[in-house]
């Protein structure tokens, strides 16, 4: 009777929350809306005795998936109140296709049948003997292998057309030279110094990092070319080099 109550509050909350999350006007209020439901699902599976997918989708999609879609609302900061300016000129369009996915739904809502051998596919054999995860485990990675390796192969493609699609070459972005890094050597970044027992940095002086500034090009007082650093930069006080 407990069980059956905890079915139908967390079954209720999730499918309010679930409508929430695409008939709330603000982006940020539907991510946690999302949140929510996420959370009374895993409560469904806890019920349902799957505690490894209740785990999973807590840790996974509550902690990263859609922390990650709250960031990325939070520092796009789009006007949705611009966006909204053209809703009604394309209001017939979606309109239309609407009206026809509802009725391809309904000709294969009509149309199914449920298959006389489908009861005994549904299951699978369970061990007393064997807990939940290595179960799963062994379906999952044993019958259903080339499937699950498919899955992964279509995320990756997914990321690789995301990464290339977004990806902009700007002109005042600094790239990584590798050669460079791997040919520098210790006395190009690093100095030993001699310091006396009990100095503390007052006996070394100010010390700046060991990197080449670079050379600009200014004119003197007779108008002639002279190169120089920036004027900005004060020389190190104290130390030796």
């Amino acid at each position: 009777m407990i069980a059956q109550l905890a079915f139908y509050m967390f079954a209720g909350i999730l499918l309010v929350s679930a409508g929430m999350v695409v008939s709330a006007r603000n982006p940020v209020h539907s991510v946690l809306y999302l949140v929510l439901a996420f959370f009374n699902a895993a409560a469904l599976f806890l019920l349902a005795g799957a505690e490894f997918l209740a785990m999973i989708l807590v840790i996974v999609y509550v902690g990263a998936v859609a922390v990650l879609f709250l960031f990325v609302v939070m520092m796009l900061d789009i006007n949705f109140a611009q966006l909204r300016e053209g809703f009604q000129r394309y209001l017939p369009i979606g309109a239309t296709i609407g009206v026809i996915l509802l009725v391809e739904l309904a000709i294969v809502l009509g149309g199914w049948s449920l298959a006389p051998q489908s009861a005994g596919l549904r299951a699978v054999p369970i061990d007393p003997n064997v807990t939940n995860t290595v179960q799963l485990g062994r379906v999952l990675y044993t019958d259903y292998i080339l499937v699950f390796q498919a899955s992964g192969l279509v995320l990756l493609v997914a990321m690789i057309g995301a990464i290339v699609l977004t990806l902009r070459d700007r002109t005042t972005s600094r790239h990584q030279s590798i050669a460079a890094q791997v040919a520098r050597t210790p006395a190009d970044t690093l100095e030993l110094l001699d310091v006396p027992s009990g100095a503390g940095t007052k006996g070394i002086g100010f010390l700046r990092p060991k990197v080449k500034e670079p050379e600009q090009v200014g004119h003197d007082d007779h108008g002639h070319a002279k190169i120089g650093h920036d004027s900005h930069e004060k020389p190190p006080t104290g130390g030796h080099h």
